[in-house]
């Protein structure tokens, strides 16, 4: 197959995918007989039409960035990493059981870059074990992934309801962190600041999750640990030949993804709970998946797809709002034919374009 050129590959390809599902959505919408026009203007509007909703779409969007980031780490290796949900949950434990202890004791300034550390630390385990069961015992990273997912679940439902949950009530939570192991609102420093504030639960993880991206970035394309998982993920014979050690890089890059994932724990528990609750992670592990492919595992790409998926959470709910009709769980099923072209079927048109570049090429 002729190799497309870069801006179709990255560029022209997802336009195409995200237009073939807002065709299928409009059909949809069409046979529940309201206007597929209006419709997305209301999504439009409930995501950027307002200041508030740009703040929720944000806020959805670094989750989003966090998981996105981490696929793509595994990707890069010819990983194929699910388990963010999980090691973002034990991500989550690892940022809660630091506010719980610290909060008390130290300023935020010396207990964020501990829940960080935690954060990334819970996570990278969770996700080094799969990376070691895969490395030395064959068994397949997607099986294992999986299996982590429930098992994080579980620990994390025994620990909130026997062990963390406090007391006096039936909520299987734990108590309120206080107010110096919590991020700042960006609305707040937006006052602060003497500039528009618009009240939303986007934080200073935001920040964090920009800067995560320039990190991985680096990461990949400027240094020999990057080169060398990337090489792995090309070809584990070559990476062989080059002296590279291909089954450290594989515990290496899962280690790295579940610590991506683990620090998404940030944006939902110390930014916008302000503590340690079940479910928490809402199945942005999954949509991670999907954030990456589309934004082709390039964190500028993921940023951009991001913001995609936290528009159509964000604006999805407007739209249930606005159009009676069109119920939130149809909302999901919008998301979910987003997820499918830009995942399953992300190559259907790959063969077409290939082909109508192949005689552009042989025209010239």
């Amino acid at each position: 197959m002729t190799p497309l050129p870069r801006w179709v590959d990255v560029g022209l390809l997802p336009i195409l995918n995200l237009t073939a599902a807002m065709l299928v959505t409009g059909l949809i919408v069409l046979i529940l007989g309201e206007n597929p026009v209006r419709a997305l203007q209301f999504l439009i509007y409930g995501a950027f039409g307002y200041g508030e909703a740009i703040g929720y779409t944000l806020y959805y969007a670094t989750s989003f960035i966090f998981t996105g980031l981490a696929f793509a780490v595994a990707y890069h290796a010819a990983l194929f990493n699910i388990g963010a949900e999980g090691q973002a949950y034990l991500g989550g434990l690892g940022v809660g059981l630091v506010c719980l202890a610290l909060d008390a004791y130290l300023p935020f300034v010396l207990i964020l870059p501990v829940a960080l550390l935690a954060a990334a630390a819970f996570g990278a385990f969770w996700g080094a074990v799969p990376g070691w069961l895969q490395a030395h015992r064959g068994a397949h990273i997607v099986i294992t992934t999986i299996m982590f997912n429930f098992i994080a679940a579980a620990v994390m439902t025994y620990l909130l309801v026997n062990v963390l949950i406090e007391p006096g009530q039936a909520n299987p939570e734990t108590r309120d962190f206080a107010a110096n192991a919590t991020l700042p609102q960006l609305h707040e420093i937006a006052r602060w600041l003497g500039l528009p504030t618009y009240r939303s639960p986007l934080n200073l993880a935001f920040v964090l999750a920009l800067g995560a991206c320039f990190l991985v970035w680096l990461f990949l394309w400027k240094t020999r640990l990057g080169y060398a998982l990337r090489v792995t993920g090309q070809s584990q014979d070559a990476a062989l030949y080059a002296g590279i050690d291909p089954w450290r890089v594989v515990v290496l890059a899962m280690a790295l993804s579940g610590a991506l994932a683990g620090m998404m724990a940030l944006n939902e528990i110390m930014g916008a709970q302000g503590r340690l609750l079940l479910g928490f992670t809402g199945g942005f592990g999954f949509v991670g998946i999907a954030v990456a492919l589309m934004g082709r595992n390039h964190p500028l790409g993921i940023v951009f797809a991001a913001v995609l998926f936290g528009a159509l959470y964000q604006g999805g709910s407007e739209l249930a709002f606005e159009m009676p009709a069109i119920s939130r769980d149809m909302v999901v099923v919008i998301q979910g034919l987003v997820i499918l072209f830009a995942g399953a079927l992300e190559n259907m048109f790959r063969p077409t374009l290939a082909r109508v570049f192949a005689r552009r090429a042989e025209a010239v």
